[in-house]
């Protein structure tokens, strides 16, 4: 089957791939390296590990927000997203700190 055929051509069918693909490598790319160093650095990063996950959350508040006021009529499923990809993230940064505060095992950083 030609990758053509896959959306028959239809109009938005390219950027529906796109979409697809790049959530794909976002969601890998942020459940592997920061959550991860975070977890085993965590007795040195947990004092600001939040602050900066809030921050973040924040700049992407302010993008899901843009996204809804530019596209009105589908400014349900654009809150939606983020709202669960936030909660999502907070949760396993939250996680990783917990659990690398608990861990014994010795840091990566050396200062």
């Amino acid at each position: 089957m030609a990758l053509a055929e896959v959306g028959n051509a239809s109009q938005g069918s390219g950027i529906a791939f796109l979409v697809s693909a790049g959530i794909v490598y976002e969601i890998i790319a942020a459940n592997c390296s920061s959550p991860q160093t975070t977890e085993l650095n965590a007795d040195k990063r947990a004092p600001t590990l939040m602050k900066w996950v809030n921050l973040g959350l924040g700049q992407a508040a302010l993008f899901v927000g843009a996204a809804m006021l530019f596209d009105h009529a589908h400014a349900g499923p654009i809150l939606a997203g983020g709202l669960l990809a936030g909660g999502m993230l907070w949760m396993l940064y939250g996680h990783a700190k917990t659990s690398g505060l608990a861990s014994s095992e010795p840091g990566t950083e050396t200062y």
